[in-house]
């Protein structure tokens, strides 16, 4: 899979099959910083356009000689929002051969609630999950794999510390209008989001929340994915009383905060807090799989609806493998 996010590239190669659970084989990044090449009239530059076609150019070979089965490449919000996407997507096309795909906002929501479903099971009841990303926030609930209320809006951590927080360290006067503002923001969305019910479970996905469930505590990702990891309210107000004083320097030294991040965790928290507040949620649980993994298995259903290997007794046929590629903002 090949993800182009608002901050970095990514090239995951991952072994899925039918009936089973994606498994990662290996992986490769280039920070591009997408979202910040973009101009006063709202294009990505000419030179975050060779930087991305020369990635996307690399990245492919990377796949082919990886022997990966099929390219599945896509990009978000940096992409979606550029007013020149049109004319990136058939420069992308055109010299390395990738047919890169545009996801709208309603759709990252969707899949990456149907990952969150797969992961949890139907025992989980209904859901309620959030997603961080670098330009956008997507917010879902419902109890079934295809949420009831799927919501994206323009609270990416990135975008947020470009508008709001342009200082290192950023001013505390800045971080307290943009606390107010975000809990006006998303007033509205949270009354959506509830109104198809109450969740038996609530949710986070992405990086943003990883970060800062590691440094509230939780176990480091070398402990495995299927370790159980929580945010919760009261720890993610201390650790915003807390980075938000340092400089991004000093908080990409702290462990689960990398350098790429390190710049926007404070924004990034800080639409945490406002989310689950809005959504009146104490506690997550933090899932390992996202919007990736919604893809690939949305692709494995279509290919197995495609050719009739379901039965009406839920069995399969030809469990076939297949390896495929397939974004953080």
């Amino acid at each position: 899979m090949l993800d182009v996010g608002s901050n970095t590239v990514h090239l995951l190669v991952v072994d899925a099959r039918r009936g089973g659970h994606p498994t990662p084989m290996s992986s490769t990044k280039a920070s591009l910083r997408l979202a910040e090449a973009i101009d006063g009239e709202g294009k990505i530059t000419r030179k975050g356009a060779d930087k991305l076609v020369s990635t996307i150019d690399e990245f492919a070979r990377i796949a082919t000689s990886s022997g990966c089965a099929e390219l599945m490449a896509f990009a978000t919000s940096a992409v979606r929002d550029a007013t020149n996407s049109e004319e990136l997507l058939a420069r992308v096309r055109e010299q390395t051969g990738v047919e890169l795909k545009v996801l709208s906002g309603v759709d990252e929501s969707r899949l990456t609630f149907l990952a969150v479903r797969r992961w949890y099971g139907w025992s989980a009841g209904r859901i309620i999950n959030i997603d961080i990303g670098g330009g956008s926030l997507e917010l879902s609930n419902g109890v079934d794999e295809e949420p009831e209320v799927a919501l994206s809006l323009p609270l990416g951590a990135g975008r947020l510390t470009r508008e709001w927080l342009p200082d290192d360290p950023p001013g505390r006067r800045r971080v307290a209008m943009l606390r107010d503002w975000l809990a006006t923001e998303l007033a509205d969305a949270g009354a959506e989001i509830l109104k198809a019910g109450a969740p038996d479970l609530a949710v986070a996905t992405s990086k943003t929340f990883r970060s800062l469930a590691r440094l509230t505590g939780a176990a480091p990702s070398g402990a495995g994915p299927r370790v159980k990891r929580t945010l919760t309210a009261t720890g993610l107000r201390q650790v915003i009383a807390f980075i938000s004083r340092m400089t991004a320097a000093d908080r990409a030294e702290l462990e689960g905060v990398s350098a790429d991040r390190a710049p926007q965790i404070v924004a990034g928290a800080l639409v945490a807090e406002a989310s689950m507040k809005a959504l009146g949620i104490e506690t997550v649980d933090i899932c390992p799989w996202a919007l990736r993994e919604g893809l690939i298995l949305r692709r494995l259903d279509s290919e197995a609806d495609a050719n009739g290997f379901v039965g009406v007794d839920g069995s399969a046929d030809d469990p076939a493998s297949v390896q495929t590629i397939v974004r953080n903002a």
